[in-house]
């Protein structure tokens, strides 16, 4: 009967110790292309890509403190479906019914020429409005608060009614 006592205790004791951790922060929930492809054709939304290298210090400075900020974890939750893309992934990719492929002279991935304008520069956050839009890439390493206004201006769609620099002007800071 002793034993059965200290038993339930400690399972007791292990409950509550559990009940009491920290909330699990958001963190964005990162896709491929190919579940891209396929999400995208039942819910079109805008399109968010992390194009990073496995070398690149300011890609995972980015990955630990910009891409980890909770708010802005949500909103990319929300309004956009995020890929995180290594340009030197050799792996052919299709992409808008397009395939793209490595090329091993340049050790860089077609897609990521394409996404940048053949300007290779990392990391790159790449924004589209849709899947068949013209990408607006942003060179370098950007804090939380960096990345507000032009995640809003493409998650709100603004870019359908005005232009960045007026949207710029009227939006509030959260982040």
């Amino acid at each position: 009967m002793q034993k059965f006592k200290w038993i339930f205790g400690l399972i007791l004791i292990m409950t509550t110790a559990m009940s009491f951790q920290a909330p699990v922060k958001e963190t964005i929930n990162w896709i491929t292309f190919a579940e891209l492809n396929t999400l995208y054709q039942k819910e079109p939304r805008p399109i968010l890509v992390d194009v990073y290298t496995g070398w690149c210090g300011w890609c995972k400075q980015m990955d630990k403190t910009t891409y980890k900020n909770e708010k802005l974890a949500k909103y990319v939750n929300e309004k956009y479906y995020a890929v995180k893309f290594d340009a030197e992934s050799k792996d052919t990719i299709t992409f808008n019914n397009k395939k793209f492929t490595y090329d091993p002279a340049i050790k860089t991935n077609g897609l990521a020429l394409y996404l940048t304008f053949d300007r290779l520069e990392y990391p790159t956050t790449i924004f589209l409005s849709a899947i068949n839009a013209r990408p607006a890439p942003l060179s370098g390493y950007m804090k939380p608060k960096e990345m507000e206004a032009p995640l809003k201006f493409f998650g709100e769609k603004a870019d359908a009614s005005t232009t960045f620099v007026e949207f710029n002007k009227k939006l509030k800071s959260e982040w």
